[in-house]
């Protein structure tokens, strides 16, 4: 009779080998899914989209004692930034990139640019940066800080002392702290966390446990251990959505205006004024209109929408679809250059004094400045070489004044400049707020009657 094939049984030794094998190898399985926690899903999401800044800045300029001029001495700083944009478009704080002759960035996959300064607002102490990448960037996810609570898990994750995408662990210590981190500077509305922020994480993002970004870690409290803080990430968006919007001073004209205050029970951005004669008015946009896309861009909020037509060029199309009451609507408007733009009062006063302002809300101006003045703006911008300049004027300066009248809004400077006399106000008195000082100046104009007095 044929052998029929048979198994023989594994002795014992060998049988109790495989099954503890088996048992290392599930352990070792659910080992690796346990290390998965989401503060690591958390990082592993937001890295590619945080980048590190670096950059060397003149300090101390003046003169000593005896009135020798000192010609300062130079620093290297570091910080931190978030892609917003996938074509090099970087949020940082102001303080890191203030007074940085070359902006070195290194992207998270190590790659080095020299970025330049788009927009910035040193009242909220944010800036926007750009660099010009090979390819596309990974955006950071916007999150809410709406629904913040005190006692949740968040994560930093910054350059801190220059250790790129250092990351540290905490909770939400408590909200809506003021802050007064200089004479020149003062923050209203902070997310305190125990998440360790250290120099260098400035710029970088707070993170929650899904790994949104719900702030901008901004500052720590010296002396104080286990006490940073954050910009709250909705008005981190507010001023991202306003520093985008002026990013480009010679982008194709549409005429819209978007809510920047963020609505999240909404999706789309919310249109609040629509300019005369403008290309969007001629199509019919109206105030109220909720823009939920641009051409096939999907828009969440005025974030979205002014990244969306940041890079327009005059003459081309826009296709936007608009929910209006239960209507939806297909709008097309076709972008017109920006010299048929009727300046505004902003316009008006950078292209002659070389001043961008801000205005400030007058419960905000009294909160801060304790003076005689009513009301002014921040200065948030000086164009080079313009008369501004000349005079001293810096960003983060508040005009109060000029001449005899109070500015406290755009409107008041162009009742200024329109005034029938305004030439021989020239060389015109400004004055401005700086710290705790009150400090005066005089602006000349060029091709004007300017002697100074």
């Amino acid at each position: 009779m044929a052998d029929r094939p048979f198994c023989r049984p594994l002795p014992c030794h060998l049988a109790l080998l495989v099954i503890a094998a088996s048992c290392l190898l599930a352990v070792s399985l659910r080992a690796s899914d346990l290390r998965m926690t989401p503060i690591v899903k958390a990082v592993l999401g937001a890295k590619p989209s945080v980048v590190n800044i670096r950059g060397e800045k003149t300090m101390g300029v003046g003169r000593d004692w005896q009135g020798t001029m000192d010609a300062g001495r130079r620093v290297s700083g570091m910080g931190t930034g978030v892609v917003i944009d996938h074509r090099g478009y970087i949020l940082t704080n102001h303080h890191v990139v203030d007074g940085v002759r070359q902006i070195v960035v290194t992207t998270a996959e190590g790659t080095e640019y020299r970025a330049r300064l788009i927009a910035r607002d040193p009242e909220t102490d944010l800036a926007v940066i750009k660099i010009d990448p090979a390819e596309p960037l990974p955006v950071i996810r916007f999150g809410t800080s709406a629904d913040l609570m005190p006692g949740e898990t968040v994560v930093a994750v910054g350059n801190a002392y220059g250790y790129e995408h250092t990351v540290t662990q905490g909770i939400i210590s408590a909200l809506h702290r003021p802050v007064q981190v200089s004479d020149a500077q003062f923050y209203d509305d902070l997310i305190q966390t125990d998440a360790s922020i250290n120099p260098g994480n400035s710029g970088g993002p707070l993170l929650n446990i899904d790994g949104e970004m719900i702030g901008i870690n901004v500052a720590v409290r010296a002396g104080a251990q286990g006490i940073g803080f954050a910009i709250p990430v909705d008005r981190v968006a507010a001023v991202a959505a306003k520093l985008m919007a002026s990013a480009n001073p010679k982008a194709a004209w549409h005429g819209i205006e978007v809510d920047v205050n963020p609505r999240r029970e909404m999706s789309g951005a919310v249109v609040t004024a629509v300019e005369p004669s403008s290309p969007a008015a001629e199509v019919g946009v109206k105030p109220g209109d909720v823009i939920t896309a641009v051409q096939t861009r999907l828009i969440s909020g005025a974030l979205d929408f002014y990244r969306a037509v940041l890079e327009i060029a005059p003459g081309e199309k826009l296709d936007l679809a608009i929910r209006r009451d239960a209507q939806q609507l297909q709008l097309a408007l076709t972008a017109a250059e920006p010299s048929a733009r009727t300046p505004s009062p902003v316009d008006r006063a950078w292209e002659l004094f070389g001043l961008q302002l801000k205005p400030i809300p007058s419960d905000q101006f009294r909160r801060r400045h304790n003076t005689r003045y009513r009301g002014g703006m921040t200065v948030t911008a000086v164009r080079p070489d313009s008369p501004a300049a000349e005079t001293g004027i810096r960003s983060g300066d508040v005009l109060v004044g000029m001449h005899i009248w109070e500015t406290v809004k755009p409107e008041d400077v162009l009742y200024i400049i329109d005034r029938p006399d305004f030439e021989s106000l020239l060389p015109l008195k400004f004055f401005v707020l700086r710290g705790r000082e009150t400090l005066y100046g005089y602006l000349s104009i060029p091709g004007t009657r300017t002697a100074q007095r």
